[in-house]
């Protein structure tokens, strides 16, 4: 190897973009020969070679190139995630868990951002295709966006047509309609934790609740509202109304306010579908001059982290999402997979303190 060969020489002033050629002439080696050592090909090449083009490869600071990688191996050493909203915790907390496995793996984790818009989606998935990454994780929670006929939203179709030019699709809840078992799904008992919470909040004294939910059809409000209303009558409460906007926490906010303008009786318990809104409702009920606890009980779903910081703290359903990022990601990597339990767990704290 001769750092100092006119191949690696640059003009003054210019800065010289290593290639594979580069690395196949200092290697001493055909450049059909690099190119499997580096692009990842299923092609044996004998060892001594393999050390030698990779130790001039890092001699030379060479970068792979993603696009003949995947050419090579069918798809880019890459596995994407679709979140709705990055500044949400409930999806960062997901992304770590998924950056989490493909750091053990030597992938890299690409996010788009989604913004529960329908037709966004759908043209990220298909520029998502082209680039062949090894998997596709759809951590946003899906409306049921089915047409008069029950035919699929259009993203499902993308993701069928991903599937069959040999990615691997992982998606939070529900699998697209018509799926015949090619997409694995994350399960997270919504319903059930959400129910739970709602025995416990009944047993604790509660008799009137005001829900506050996304839009009726997406999955993640509709299971965690309808199974709070359940357990909470089962202990003799009522879901007296629901405010509905979406995952935001000004949406919170701006529910809290209008269930406010409407009245609201000390003693009610506000049940947000999502921490982020249940701590948006709790910043309305402080500037309306009322307080949270005592006044107007709040309990929340996921135990993010800044739950336990406000004052009085956030009761919630903790659930592991650090833990359900990482399967899914071995969800698209383990061809055995099969999902192991993602226990939720009630949390009560200062604001719900109970009814005498």
């Amino acid at each position: 190897m001769n750092p100092e060969s006119p191949s690696l020489r640059s003009a003054p002033g210019a800065a010289h973009a290593v290639t594979l050629q580069d690395v196949a002439r200092e290697a001493g080696v055909s450049l059909a020969t690099a190119s499997r050592v580096l692009n990842g090909s299923e092609r044996k090449v004998a060892e001594a070679f393999r050390e030698r083009v990779e130790r001039v490869a890092e001699s030379l600071g060479y970068t792979p190139n993603v696009s003949a990688q995947a050419t090579a191996r069918g798809h880019s050493p890459v596995i994407a995630l679709l979140v709705a909203d990055i500044a949400d915790p409930y999806f960062g907390q997901i992304a770590a868990g998924v950056a989490r496995g493909a750091d053990e793996r030597g992938l890299v984790v690409t996010i788009s951002i989604t913004e529960r818009d329908p037709e966004r989606e759908n043209r990220i998935l298909r520029a998502l295709r082209g680039q062949r990454p090894q998997g596709l994780i759809l951590a946003a929670s899906r409306a049921d966006r089915t047409g008069e006929a029950g035919e699929g939203a259009p993203a499902d179709a993308e993701l069928a047509a991903f599937q069959r030019y040999g990615g691997r699709v992982v998606v939070f809840g529900e699998r697209p309609a018509g799926d015949e078992g090619a997409t694995r799904a994350i399960t997270i008992d919504n319903a059930g934790g959400a129910e739970e919470l709602g025995r416990r909040m009944a047993a604790i004294g509660y008799r009137t609740a005001i829900g506050i939910g996304a839009a009726e059809g997406v999955r993640t409000s509709d299971d965690r509202l309808n199974g709070f209303a359940r357990g909470f009558a089962a202990g003799g409460g009522e879901l007296a109304r629901i405010h509905r906007g979406d995952f935001r926490r000004e949406s919170g906010t701006a529910a809290m306010t209008a269930a406010l303008a409407e009245g609201v009786e000390p003693g009610t318990l506000v049940f947000g579908m999502s921490d982020v809104v249940a701590l948006g409702a709790m910043s309305a009920i402080r500037a309306a001059g009322r307080g949270v606890g005592e006044d107007i009980a709040v309990c929340g779903f996921d135990d993010v982290s800044a739950s336990g910081d406000v004052t009085p703290a956030l009761t919630t359903v903790r659930v592991p999402l650090n833990d359900a990022g990482y399967q899914a990601f071995r969800a698209i990597v383990d061809d055995d997979w099969t999902q192991a339990p993602l226990p939720v767990e009630v949390i009560v704290r200062d604001s719900t303190p109970g009814r005498r």
